[in-house]
This record gives C-alpha cells, structure tokens and sequence, in this order.
C-alpha cells in the first residue's frame, strides 16, 4: 500500500517518514499520475475540508480514483452534523465525565494527533473520538452545562495550528502512526477474503448467540472467507477487511449504524447496510410497506396508550408485542 501525504504546500509538512511521499493538493488533484496509480492510502493534511474547497476535492477525487482516503468525504460530512456529534457525545458520555472531571473551567479544547495526545489523562478519550472521526489531525472542544461536559463540536486541525510544545509529540506520533501494518499483511493472499463480523459480547439477546456465530465462522472458511470477531471498540480497523457482518441488535443512533456508514464508505460490503437499518429495524415502516406491496402478512396493529385496551379484541391470542425499531418482544396468551 502506497502511502501519500497530501498538504496544500509540500512545505508544510516538515516531518520525514521513509515511503511516504509528500505531495501538495495542487499537483495531487491536476497530476495524472495520481489517477493513475492503485492501492493507495491519501492521507490529507489540507488545512480546509469546506465544501468546494482543495481538501475537500482531495477526499473526493481520491475516492473517485479508488484510493483510500482520511478522512473520508463521508468523515468530511459527519464533521457538520450536529447531530451525529450529539449522539456520539452521549454514548461516550462516562468516559467524558472521568476524563475531564478535574477540569475547573467551563471550556475545554482537546488537540488529538493520530489518535494520541500528550497528556495521558486524556489518552483513552483521544482514541475513541478519533475511532469515531478518523482524520489525523483532530481538534474537539467541550462545554461544561447543566452539570456535565459535552461534546460540543470536533473538527479537523490545521497543520499551522499545532502548538510549538506538541510538535515534538506529533513527530513522534507521526513516525509511531505510519509505522503501523494497515488494509492486510503482505502474506494474505489476493484471493482470500476478510470478513469482519460484529458482535457485543455483553449483550444479553443478541441476533445470534456464540454458537451461531462459530458456524458462521466455520461457513466463511468453508468458503474461502477468513473472518474474524470485532467489537465496538475495533471502529478504526473496519478498511482492514472486505466485508462488514453485523451480529449485534442495530439501531439508528447507534454505534452499529456508523460501522455500517463506515463500511459503506470504504466500499466494503455490509450486512446489515445503513439504509436497511433506518427503514428495515422500523416496525412500522415494514408493514406499511409489505401492505402497499400486497404482500401477505400477519395482521398488524400499531399500539398506543390510547388503544391499549383494544388490542387483544382486534388481534386475539396468542399476540406478539414488539417496539418500533426493537428486537425484543413479549408473547402473550
């Protein structure tokens, strides 16, 4: 895997790392040869990803090219959604709360280069924002309100804005980073297929318990597949592997739909993808659509405290209860 620094200026990268070449957006975006070239892995330093401008071309032509970009043009995206950065925000909530807890201001800015930063309190909250935002210069910023800190934006961090005291730890960091085994080791054959397959192992009703899942391991190698268990905490690992199997209950705002978002962006295929997510894990939105399509269903009835009381005279017994967009249900008789 052929690794290129992309800059807006070569001269803004002053770290040497062997075999990585360094090349400004410019000649990136313009060179033919950069279109021509495969297996490659473009990490851009651009200083802006704004909409039209050269970062964000370089993410999106390195995507149009088959190269394998950070961020992505979908990370680029995430970065404006407040609402992505809300939920985020809440599932990393504990950690936030005792990474920042002996903070005495009401602000707080965190710098994260490749995934690190050099204070060590910070270290293991630095690691999962990056996970979630993968780009390699990184800045997030915290408010503290209504008695706890919160994510209040993330959002790349130019090149010319790293503190002259970090930039001893970015070097190191830097040389750590592209040291690093990505994609698949050179003795993995062409032929053979990695297959992640996700799983919570905490979960108490998961869609396919631990002997299921050692047949579907057994199956993949039946067929050539080499798969392997990951969790929520293997976010960054996902370009490691061709295919993404979801074996864990999905849900919106949920982590499971950012693997599968991630997936999708790095063209694996996936399983549950994150359109099926959002229309299939919804109850309601599938019998409509079963009806409209006139095809065959149970009969269906949709619950609320208002009808209640209606509902074993309009289904009978035995009936099953199940939310909107869960996986759980009762039986009753």
């Amino acid at each position: 895997m052929h690794s290129i620094v992309v800059v807006n200026k070569t001269k803004d990268w002053n770290i040497h790392i062997p075999e990585v070449e360094v090349v400004s957006a410019k000649s990136y975006l313009t060179d033919s040869k950069y279109s021509e070239i495969r297996n490659v892995r473009v990490y851009n330093f651009c200083q802006s990803y704004r909409y039209q401008e050269l970062g964000y071309y370089v993410s999106l032509l390195a995507e149009a090219r088959g190269h394998r970009s950070i961020p992505s043009i979908t990370t680029i995206q995430d970065f404006k959604s407040q609402s992505i950065i809300r939920i985020i925000s809440d599932e990393l909530d504990q950690l936030v709360q005792r990474s920042l807890a002996r903070l005495k201001s009401n602000h707080f800015s965190l710098n994260i280069y490749f995934g690190r930063t050099p204070t060590s309190q910070y270290e293991n909250l630095s690691k999962q924002l990056y996970n979630l935002f993968q780009s390699p210069l990184l800045r997030a910023h915290f408010e503290y309100e209504d008695d706890k800190w919160q994510l209040q934006n993330i959002s790349p961090l130019p090149i010319n804005q790293i503190p002259e005291h970090h930039k001893t730890y970015v070097t190191d960091y830097a040389h750590g980073y592209f040291s690093k085994k990505r994609i698949r080791a050179k003795n993995v054959s062409r032929s053979t297929y990695d297959l992640a397959i996700l799983v919570n192992p905490d979960e108490k009703a998961p869609p396919s318990d631990k002997k299921a899942i050692k047949y579907f391991i057994e199956a993949a190698e039946d067929e050539g597949l080499r798969a392997k268990i990951i969790t929520k905490n293997d976010f960054s690992r996902i370009p490691e592997f061709d295919a993404l199997f979801i074996r864990e209950t999905t849900a919106v705002n949920h982590h499971t739909y950012r693997f599968a978002r991630r997936a999708q962006a790095e063209d694996l295929v996936v399983v549950d993808d994150p359109a099926s997510i959002v229309k299939c894990t919804n109850k309601v939105y599938t019998a409509e659509l079963l009806s409209q399509a006139n095809i065959p269903i149970p009969k269906s009835y949709i619950v609320h405290k208002g009808n209640v009381k209606e509902l074993i005279q309009q289904l009978g017994l035995p009936c099953v209860l199940k939310q909107p967009d869960g996986s759980f249900f009762e039986r009753h008789r």
